[in-house]
């Protein structure tokens, strides 16, 4: 998945109308709430290289720590 598509998708999941980067703080994102993290760690149980593990994407800062479990660059 390209960082394109993917900040596309984050835009979708968080139901946000912000300009995303890969930069993004995720505590700066109201829309970034447990609905988006349950819909997150569903999205990537269907495209993540590896299992997501729930405390991973707690630890997330940004959306390219996001994406990093996606592409399992932890």
């Amino acid at each position: 998945m390209q960082e394109k598509d993917f900040l596309e998708k984050m835009a979708e999941i968080m139901d946000t109308e912000e300009e995303l980067s890969m930069d993004t703080v995720l505590k700066d994102v109201e829309e970034w709430d447990s609905l988006s993290y349950v819909a997150f760690l569903a999205f990537g149980a269907t495209i993540a290289k590896e299992k997501i593990w729930p405390a991973d994407v707690k630890a997330a800062e940004t959306l390219r720590d996001l994406y990093g479990l996606l592409m399992g660059d932890k």
